[in-house]
């Protein structure tokens, strides 16, 4: 009996899609770049069950590909298109919350587990599950963790890996690492959580994990300011740093990132006239009410117009207000595909560089490539801007535009690196970055992950293709 037919009794013939239209809308990535088509797809509902699927897998010799909820942007949960037999492990039965202690604040979700539900029940009992980005309604928080996603809010509570305080693991040869405890202060040897949060699953498969909470927020407010430069936008970082406020979101947004969001997006409205070059979004936070948050937030912007910093902002006035802004920076991806092909990064540099590294690459690009249209985007507050080339408008062609411009990506990883940064900020590696793995990783870092995957998948069966190059 073959080892699909054999985990078909197992978890059920139901769990086990084989039939090509089934399998389909997991053979191919989010953006539409990367596509390999599994053997099965396969769906267990149990920690238990994904350790024996794993152990019938690895007496078959066939791979596995652990997928959440596929939102991730760099291949990570796509079988290699020219890769060895695979099969892609959904966790997406997986979805139980184990337990919520808001005493502790702490949760225990399963993988499979939407982080919109997670913050849900947070919200349920008055606690806060605080990170926060566009696709929280559908991305798993097994995918979240394996590729240590950042967010709006990263600023302020980190990328996922400081929300965790545990994990459950199935190893590669099926054996299940239990270490869901909810400690804050743990020095008992190694810290095996943090070798699969951010491993994309090449070194086992999350199956749970216990995560911090932070009390509910009660007071925020929230801005759309205009700034004249990512100069200027710094030092209205700085002062809304030192304002006393908890400041849990600063982005930075080009004008021409804004009307790409004004042109498609549904039911978005742009809450100042789009006449600078830049603009920031901006929100502050409180878990008491008695914090003085709107006259703090008044003061500063005041203070940074008297400065020069900011030339006009909008503060929002209601909830509805507040999350129409955001959708703003939520809805742009869509809409920046929408608008057309563009060659993306996703860098990061320290706070302070921001500036020079936007300065670097609009330099560059523009000798390079004049007929593109740069956009930067990102958080500012952590030092994550997307910059991208888009394809000049009316060009619909990616293929075309990869040929032309497809040395933007190295160029522009190469200028954050140069800064003291990163060319890989919160989406991970995947299939997409291990070129910049192999460029810009020392060799002594290179040979220690190579160990590790060695040591824990001497086999090289989990996630084939994935990260190291």
């Amino acid at each position: 009996m073959s080892s699909i037919a054999s985990v078909a009794e197992l978890i059920g013939p139901a769990n086990v899609l084989s039939a090509a239209e089934d399998v389909a809308p997991y053979a191919v990535d989010w953006r539409g770049v990367y596509r390999g088509t599994p053997e099965a797809v396969l769906r267990p509902g149990t920690t238990q069950e994904v350790a024996e699927v794993v152990k019938r897998c690895a007496a078959d010799n066939l791979s596995i590909v652990p997928a959440g909820g596929r939102t991730g942007l760099c291949g990570g949960a796509v079988p290699p298109a020219n890769g060895p037999r695979s099969v892609v492990l959904s966790l997406e039965r997986l979805n139980r919350i184990r337990d919520i202690d808001p005493r502790d604040f702490s949760l225990v979700a399963e993988a499979g587990c939407v982080v919109q539900n997670v913050q849900q029940a947070a919200a349920e009992v008055g606690r806060l599950f605080p990170i926060q980005w566009g696709a929280q309604g559908t991305a798993q928080i097994g995918g979240m963790l394996s590729t240590n996603a950042g967010g709006i809010r990263t600023l302020r509570w980190g990328n996922a890996r400081e929300l965790v305080l545990g994990l459950e693991v199935v190893l590669p040869d099926g054996r299940i690492l239990d270490d869901l405890r909810r400690v804050r202060k743990d020095n008992s040897g190694y810290a095996l959580r943090h070798l699969f949060i951010g491993g994309e699953g090449t070194l086992g498969v999350i199956t749970a994990a216990a995560l911090r909470l932070q009390p509910a927020l009660k007071r925020v407010e929230t801005a759309f300011v205009a700034v004249p430069s990512p100069d200027a936008a710094l030092s209205l970082f700085s002062r809304v740093m030192e304002s006393g406020a908890e400041v849990i979101g600063f982005e930075l947004c080009a004008r021409f990132c804004m009307e790409t969001a004004a042109k498609h997006g549904v039911g978005l409205r742009i809450p100042l006239p789009l006449e600078s070059p830049w603009f920031v979004m901006l929100e502050l936070a409180a878990a008491h009410e008695s914090i003085p948050l709107r006259t703090i937030l008044e003061d500063t912007l005041g203070e940074a117009m008297a400065a020069d910093e900011v030339t006009d902002a909008a503060i929002a006035e209601s909830e509805a207000q507040r999350q129409a802004i955001w959708k703003i920076r939520e809805d742009y991806p869509e809409c920046s595909r929408i608008d057309g092909p563009a060659i993306g990064t996703d860098t990061s540099v320290p706070v302070s560089a921001v500036p020079e590294f936007l300065r670097i690459a609009q330099r560059e690009m523009t000798a390079r490539w004049p007929e593109g249209r740069m956009s930067a985007i990102g958080h500012a507050g952590d030092g994550n801007i997307h910059v991208s080339l888009h394809a000049p408008a009316g060009m619909m062609d990616r293929a075309a535009w990869v040929a032309r411009a497809g040395e933007m990506e190295p160029m522009v990883n190469a200028i954050a690196v140069s800064l003291g940064g990163s060319f890989s900020a919160e989406h991970g590696i995947g299939q997409s970055k291990r070129h910049a793995m192999a460029t810009h990783k020392s060799q002594v870092a290179m040979d220690l992950m190579r160990t590790i995957k060695d040591a824990l998948d001497p086999a090289h069966r989990m996630n084939p293709g994935k990260v190291l190059p």
